[in-house]
């Protein structure tokens, strides 16, 4: 049996696309409305990689995160462009895009994208890490146990999480997304295990990978009952602030979580993942032809002639 490798390369499923990121550059492959490719590639430009912090264990998860967000938009922002043959309100949208150019000037695009992020931040910890820990507050009229009390909160914040996958899921257009998601997966394995990157050799692989995005954040939850917990149960806006303040702390194990799943065959590191590989069930459906061949052109791109390049 072929040696697997262990590659630093990621993606994402974009709207009718794939995003792959390399050690070095960054290739966005989308399909088009006449049914051909449209091929992007630009150098990895984040704020991680600009400042050499992926050295660094720990910090690097948070930063990571943001700057996946911020190429993940971007990218996703692209593929609609391609992909859509047509915006319903058009003229709107050019309305609204010439108000920002008028009040940014070049850097309106960036300034619409870095909006974009903290928006989609904002909305995340307000809804699955402040919400929760206000709806639990009523359990201390009942007990004053912080273990009870932490333990509550992080399962309310679970079910919310997975009741938000599974009600996205039934939309079609994001079930051509996941199907994408699941050509990225297939695809990375084909790589992984050393076949030619071609449709018939990925077909065969799962969609579920240990490094997925979804395992990162089922991951960031479970972590999060640790931490929260270690902190006792004070009012509800202390506690909004320890769990502010803690975050980055959970990204940043979550994340190194996450890299040592993605290289580590042992049975506990199994055990871990598992839970997020049942929740890619969700998250990633089987591809056509189409899809893969989309996912395999845009991994292609950013790979490294020099394997050493590619160090997970």
């Amino acid at each position: 049996m072929a040696e697997v490798k262990r590659t630093s390369i990621g993606g994402q499923a974009l709207i009718e696309g794939v995003m792959m990121r390399g050690p070095k550059d960054v290739a966005i492959v989308v399909r088009r409305p006449d049914n051909g490719l449209e091929v992007k590639k630009e150098k990895v430009e984040g704020i991680v990689s600009k400042y050499k912090l992926n050295k660094i264990p720990f910090l690097r998860g948070s930063i990571a995160l943001i700057d996946s967000m911020l190429l993940g938009v971007r990218a996703l922002t692209y593929s609609a462009e391609i992909a859509e043959e047509a915006w319903e309100d058009e003229e709107e949208e050019d309305k609204f895009g010439e108000f920002m150019e008028k009040i940014f000037k070049d850097k309106a695009n960036d300034v619409f994208l870095y909006f974009s992020v903290a928006m989609a931040l904002a909305v995340s910890i307000l809804v699955f890490f402040i919400f929760p820990t206000f709806v639990v507050n009523w359990l201390k009229r009942f007990t004053d146990k912080n273990i009870i009390l932490n333990l509550t909160e992080g399962i309310l914040r679970m079910i919310m999480f997975f009741g938000y996958i599974v009600a996205i899921s039934k939309l079609d257009d994001i079930k051509r997304v996941f199907q994408y998601h699941g050509a990225e997966h297939k695809s990375i394995y084909c790589y992984e295990h050393g076949e030619e990157l071609t449709v018939e050799n990925a077909r065969k692989y799962t969609t579920l990978h240990p490094r997925c995005g979804t395992s990162f954040l089922f991951i960031v939850m479970f972590v999060s009952i640790i931490m929260f917990s270690l902190v006792g149960w004070p009012n509800p806006w202390m506690r909004v602030v320890l769990r502010l303040a803690l975050l980055p702390v959970v990204a940043g194990i979550s994340y190194e979580i996450i890299k040592l799943a993605g290289r580590s065959n042992s049975p506990i590191m199994r055990a871990i993942s598992y839970p997020g590989l049942m929740l890619q069930n969700l998250t990633t459906l089987e591809p056509d032809d189409d899809q893969l061949e989309v996912a395999l052109e845009a991994l292609k791109i950013v790979l490294e002639e020099n394997d050493e390049d590619d160090i997970w």
